[in-house]
């Protein structure tokens, strides 16, 4: 078994039932996710070892948070316990034409106080195989940015692999720091960059098309910027409505570019936690099978977190291989 650490926020997520709005319901649901651990918790249903660092509140939502965890397979020993509230963000899940809406309230959270000094990366990595990191931790604060950066760099010197999804969103960037300079100094020590031509020109200041043609010019310029990546790997889709998505998936791998079948999702579920599926998807396709088969893998495992509700993805290995070998009829297994 592979083991896969994985750094970032953990958040509460506040939502009416069904479609509702939240001013027509007096009854809410949660569900415990973040970018980072929707990915630990998908890879830990996928077979490999996972464990997740972050910071929650020192109260019985923060139990309930490692609880939650635990319960599906990650590990939470490093998780520090903080005097400040755990983050939480409130969703109306649209429907058809109606957009779903979220609302963050996370800027005084536990996470955007971690204290760097106080994670044991060196535990952390024993025996590490893999370190996933996104752009939204070091958007957070300062503290969250060292603690990351720091985590980085004991990873690349440890010769662990290191993918980037950096999720860039320019609402986030408010504690003074440049997000370009922040992202150029963490993908520069990363080996694998989930993202396509949108991420790549927030970084290089280019202006290169959706066009596969742009991907993969925009893909060698990237390694080329960034020699330590070794691979891009992009997920792109067509949302015909707020209920209906298609997806696909493509890479340069700095030699051979490689484009998926088409998913089609005519009834999406639920929507939070799609690229966080997408990333886990890869993650293990990258640990276990070749770039190509870890593409179809990714793309496969994106299409059925639409199909889950919550922030992460709870499908097996066996579950992503039955799509990716054409079974997309739904019909019940006996």
């Amino acid at each position: 078994m592979k083991k896969v650490v994985t750094f970032g926020e953990i958040l509460m997520r506040i939502a009416p039932l069904g479609n509702k709005k939240l001013k027509q319901s007096n009854q809410l649901e949660y569900y415990f996710g973040g970018t980072e651990a929707n990915v630990a918790i998908s890879l830990a249903q996928l077979g490999s070892i996972t464990q997740h660092i972050t910071a929650v509140s020192n109260d019985f939502v923060g139990d309930a948070t490692k609880s939650y965890l635990q319960k599906l397979g990650v590990d939470t020993g490093l998780i520090i316990d903080s005097c400040h509230p755990l983050g939480i963000y409130f969703l109306e899940v649209g429907a058809v034409m109606r957009s779903s809406t979220i609302a963050y309230n996370r800027s005084n959270s536990a996470f955007c106080h971690i204290e760097p000094n106080t994670i044991n990366w060196e535990q952390a990595f024993e025996n590490c195989n893999w370190f996933h990191w996104t752009g939204i931790t070091p958007a957070l604060s300062l503290n969250a940015f060292t603690a990351l950066k720091q985590g980085i760099e004991i990873a690349h010197s440890k010769g662990i692999t290191i993918s980037a999804d950096p999720a860039y969103r320019s609402g986030l960037w408010n504690y003074g720091h440049d997000a370009k300079d922040t992202l150029n100094q963490l993908v520069s020590l990363s080996n694998i960059f989930i993202g396509g031509p949108n991420e790549i020109n927030e970084l290089l200041d280019t202006d290169f098309s959706f066009e596969n043609d742009d991907f993969i010019e925009a893909s060698k310029l990237l390694i080329q910027n960034y020699p330590n990546i070794k691979g891009v790997f992009d997920k792109t889709r067509v949302s015909v409505n707020a209920s209906w998505h298609k997806i696909k998936a493509r890479m340069w791998n700095g030699t051979e570019f490689y484009e998926t079948n088409e998913l089609e999702i005519t009834h999406v579920i639920d929507r939070i936690g799609t690229g966080d599926a997408y990333a886990a998807g890869l993650i293990h396709g990258l640990l276990y099978y070749d770039n190509k088969k870890a593409l179809q893998f990714a793309n496969a495992a994106c299409a059925l977190k639409h199909t889950i509700e919550g922030d992460a993805n709870l499908v097996t290995e066996a579950e992503v291989l039955h799509i990716i070998e054409g079974n997309l009829s739904g019909r019940i297994k006996r």
